[in-house]
């Protein structure tokens, strides 16, 4: 048995000064996307709270790396190679285990293997833009990816979207789902992203961006970001589907 005290209360709420407001008219989609009346809260359903548990066997060799898991054989997607890692954390710092993370992105050109989407960037035909992986035990995960590009988006006349890649951080069941985006080091675009500066606070900001970190790379491969995920309380990491607390 560890030597630690047990947890008593209520989960720590959120901070809601960090949070963006649901009305943003910067943000032209949050126009007839925010409620009109006061947010109602439900308690957990027992589907919510039960569920399939996702382990290893969910996975295929290459899911973890988008380079290579749409590719024809011998063949790999365009762009500056990365490996993208980190932790997914409770609210105390703890490692959560056995999580399904989720994560799809734009091609090096910025554009997505979707065919709605409208951006005249060629498509990587090696290159399909989603992957997944689970959490070890220390709630670890990573995946090797190409670094996505920018891409411009009908919000404004010149708006543009930084290179970012999609989050989904799944619990017990599919129905328990934390989306988020993770933003690059050094890159000047995510502070005049408009949906970027809905958000009031610097710092959760910062919290959304991945750092470089060449101490992890892999030589004369892959740069290396590292991204941590942290699922509630004060400290927790943006999710644009639950900005009234996880």
């Amino acid at each position: 048995m560890k030597n630690e005290r047990p947890e008593t209360g209520g989960f720590f709420q959120r901070d809601r000064t960090w949070q963006p407001p649901a009305f943003s008219p910067g943000y032209k989609s949050t126009v007839v996307r925010s409620p009109q009346r006061a947010p109602v809260s439900f308690g957990n359903t027992l589907t919510e709270i039960t569920g399939p548990v996702f382990g290893r066997s969910l996975l295929g060799p290459l899911d973890n790396d988008l380079t290579v898991n749409y590719a024809k054989p011998g063949e790999s997607a365009i762009g500056p190679r990365i490996v993208v890692y980190g932790r997914v954390l409770d609210e105390n710092a703890r490692p959560v285990p056995n999580v399904l993370v989720e994560f799809w992105q734009a091609n090096a050109g910025g554009r997505y293997r979707h065919k709605k989407d409208g951006y005249l960037a060629p498509l990587d035909p090696n290159f399909g833009g989603c992957g997944r992986t689970i959490t070890d035990e220390d709630g670890n995960y990573w995946f090797r990816t190409i670094q996505p590009g920018a891409y411009p988006w009908p919000n404004g006349i010149n708006d543009w979207r930084p290179a970012h890649i999609h989050f989904a951080i799944f619990g017990h069941g599919f129905v328990q789902r934390l989306i988020t985006q993770m933003y690059f080091e050094g890159d000047p675009m995510i502070w005049q992203c408009p949906i970027v500066r809905t958000i009031p606070d610097r710092k959760a900001i910062e919290g959304l961006v991945a750092a470089l970190d060449m101490a992890s790379t892999v030589p004369m491969d892959a740069r290396a970001y590292k991204f941590d995920i942290v699922l509630r309380g004060r400290r927790s990491t943006l999710f644009e589907n639950k900005l009234e607390g996880n």
